[in-house]
């Protein structure tokens, strides 16, 4: 069958559909002028490489020769990779809420107008027969058909209704701005704690999302609290330590599955995304530095090792994600059968491994057995009378016997594009553990991600999103500017570099420049340069990912005071103003903003390290030593070079010197490290508190200049 015009694209996924009988297009001019042309209805097919259903549909329906002569009689067929284009997903996933009156998905599939490319009706998954209610495929075609030449006088009113709606989705400032204060803090808090699981930790009930913005405002509050909510720490604490031992953790390789089917972390939806590791490495590296437990410092060097050995390109980049499916079934590669794991194993490894795992129990998996912890190691020791360090050490050899075993099976896909965003995640996960767990080599990882960053994809003062079969490609998108930025502020505390500094200046101009709303304050998920679509989305509300204006509001604060840049503290100031009446009734869905509040509330404490290379690794040890989310630090050395004003009056000294700053005032340096350690013990054992309002970080900055 000869391919059509997806064969051309780099996106794996739209790739995986070139051989399809369906006249599938690219989103593109082409497709969308031979639309007009024959006035024909668009159908938008969008899903991404390790979509478990969007395979389902591809073999049910996009494969079938019947199905694809009905959709290319009738339809002109656009295919679209989520991931490569996440302004089209994000307008057309809330067109699907507002037709169909319900969240959206993967697949998403939607019927558009040909002039305009407004939808006027939407789904997601349908079957190829009638099934779970839902109506066979051909049968939606061809009714979707006749409606559209039929009803079109009605089509068009819908229409005009559900673009008034969808430009109404993001928020307006209307009067005089209102003060900011900590409100939202608390009440995100309770509204977190209200929908915690007691019985297994995360939140609400299955199909179950780690929601790593949620846990990371959770710890963030025990922390601003002195340590005076424990409750906070525990829901973290809880949640992480049953995900570590879940299921939805690859006990044997590391690297967490998208979602867990069941309340108990115990079987996940099996695919393996890069933007879900990157958040949880540096959540786990958190966690252990507020707690110490080695099983946090595991769980992040283990979820590290995965993203290096298994999704580091040999260029530096980290591709996107791993399928849910091998040999055509979801899971295969992770299951077990008990006997293939009896053969493998001495006596005492199985005694030991099959109790800690389960697998004297049912299986769990489709007459198989997924790993899921099932005891303790104390139990272990109770019951078959062993010490705790063998029994992790027969475990431990254990695991290596399974895990070179299955080594040898057929692997899960591998969606090898490159992507800007959640490259940024994991570079921003990698310096965190790097720096907190003291391992050189995490951060070296990070820094080859950014360098193939700033080779690749930054392009005459361009981002681009997208990179495959050395092709760069795409506009980036808000979240790809803000998180690169964050990740590079991240790695700056990792190990100084003057030019990493230099880039996220760069960012930062474009973002000001190219994606501000200048009128009503916060940031535009697409440039002005983009092309231009039915609606320019602005979100704030974290989803898979965390909330593009959340991060820009976040590390423009930060950087704002970092450098004394009024420009950069006012947009993050007008960004909370513009989100801040979904803020105060749902703070708990827009945990990235909230950071943002908490810190221009209770400014940043910034820490300057200056001084011989030699030296400053012990202060710097130091200064990362206690759970302070409200501090940044840096260790410049003496010989560093291109320092922006700010920091260049801050003078080496002959041996190591500290700055220490809050928001816009700064203390004395000091030069003796007993006084530095004194100094942080004081700022550790009294955290100051948010103040009641705000009113402008702009205009605290002038007063302090003045």
């Amino acid at each position: 069958m000869p391919a059509n015009r997806l064969k051309a694209c780099t996106s794996p996924y739209l790739q995986q559909h070139a051989n399809n009988p369906v006249d599938w297009y690219p989103w593109g001019e082409e497709a969308l002028a031979k639309a007009r042309a024959e006035g024909k209805p668009i159908l938008l097919s969008i899903g991404y490489s390790a979509c478990h259903w969007c395979h389902v549909m591809a073999h049910e329906s996009f494969e079938d020769q019947a199905t694809a002569d009905v959709m290319n009689r009738l339809f002109i067929n656009i295919k679209v990779d989520r991931e490569e284009r996440p302004d089209l997903d994000k307008i057309y996933q809330s067109a699907h809420q507002l037709l169909a009156q319900r969240p959206g998905g993967w697949p998403l599939t939607v019927f558009l107008t040909p002039d305009d490319q407004t939808p006027f009706f939407a789904g997601t998954y349908f079957p190829d027969e009638e099934r779970h209610g839902l109506p066979p495929f051909i049968g939606v075609l061809q009714n979707i058909s006749n409606a559209f030449h039929e009803q079109r006088a009605e089509i068009k009113e819908q229409n005009k209704a559900l673009l008034r709606a969808i430009n109404q989705i993001d928020p307006i400032i209307t009067g005089r701005a209102s003060p900011l204060d900590s409100t939202p803090l608390e009440t995100a808090r309770q509204q977190l704690a209200s929908g915690f699981d007691e019985t297994s930790g995360g939140f609400g009930s299955a199909p179950k999302f780690p929601h790593p913005s949620s846990l990371e405002q959770l710890l963030r509050h025990w922390a601003a609290t002195g340590t005076e909510d424990p409750r906070s720490l525990y829901m973290v604490d809880f949640t992480l330590t049953r995900m570590a031992l879940g299921g939805i953790n690859d006990q044997l390789a590391g690297g967490f599955c998208r979602y867990s089917v069941d309340d108990l972390w115990m079987i996940p939806h099996f695919e393996k995304m890069l933007y879900d590791n990157g958040p949880l490495l540096m959540l786990y590296a958190d966690l252990w530095q507020a707690t110490g437990k080695p099983l946090f410092k595991e769980t992040a060097l283990k979820t590290a090792e995965w993203a290096i050995n298994e999704m580091q390109s040999p260029e530096g980049g980290f591709y996107s994600s791993l399928d849910a499916d091998s040999e055509g079934e979801e899971g295969r590669f992770y299951a077990w059968d008990r006997d293939e794991i009896k053969q493998l194993l001495d006596d005492d490894e199985y005694r030991h491994f099959s109790r800690y795992y389960g697998l004297d129990l049912e299986p769990n998996f489709e007459g198989k057995w997924h790993l899921h912890c099932r005891t303790d190691i104390a139990t272990l020791n109770s019951e078959l009378g062993s010490s705790s360090e063998e029994a992790r050490r027969l475990i431990d050899q254990a695991k290596q016997k399974l895990l070179a075993e299955r080594a040898l099976r057929v692997r899960p896909g591998r969606d090898e594009k490159i992507l800007t965003t959640w490259n940024a995640l994991m570079i921003k996960g990698l310096a965190r553990a790097g720096r907190l767990l003291q391992s050189p080599e995490l951060i070296t990882a990070a820094q080859k991600a950014v360098d193939f960053i700033h080779a690749r994809l930054w392009q005459e003062q361009h981002l681009l999103a997208s990179y495959k079969d050395g092709q760069a490609n795409f506009n980036a998108y808000l979240d790809d500017y803000v998180n690169l930025m964050d990740a590079l502020l991240e790695l700056l505390q990792a190990e100084w570099n003057s030019t990493n500094l230099q880039f996220t200046l760069e960012l930062a101009e474009v973002i000001l420049d190219r994606f501000e709303d200048k009128e009503q304050g916060g940031f535009y998920f697409t440039s002005n340069d983009h092309e231009q679509l039915i609606y320019r989305p602005k979100p704030f509300g974290d989803e898979s990912i965390p909330a593009g204006n959340g991060i820009a509001a976040f590390v423009l604060g930060r950087l704002g005071h970092l450098l004394g840049e009024p420009r950069y503290l006012k947009a993050a100031e007008r960004t909370l103003q513009c989100a801040w009446e979904q803020l105060k009734q749902f703070p708990h869905a827009y945990c990235t903003l909230l950071k943002s509040l908490d810190e221009l509330l209770t400014p940043t404490e910034i820490i300057i390290l200056r001084g011989d290379s030699d030296k400053l690794p012990e202060w710097q040890k130091r200064a990362n030593q206690h759970y302070a989310p409200r501090r940044i630090s840096f260790a410049i050395p003496s010989s560093a070079q291109d320092l922006p004003e700010s920091l260049a009056l801050k003078q080496p000294a002959d041996a190591c010197i500290a700055y220490l700053c809050r928001g816009t005032q700064c203390e004395a340096p000091i030069s003796s490290f007993d006084q530095f350690d004194k100094a942080l013990r004081l700022s550790e054992a009294a955290p100051s508190q948010a103040d009641q309002t705000f009113d402008g970080a702009v205009g605290s900055f002038k007063r302090f200049r003045e």
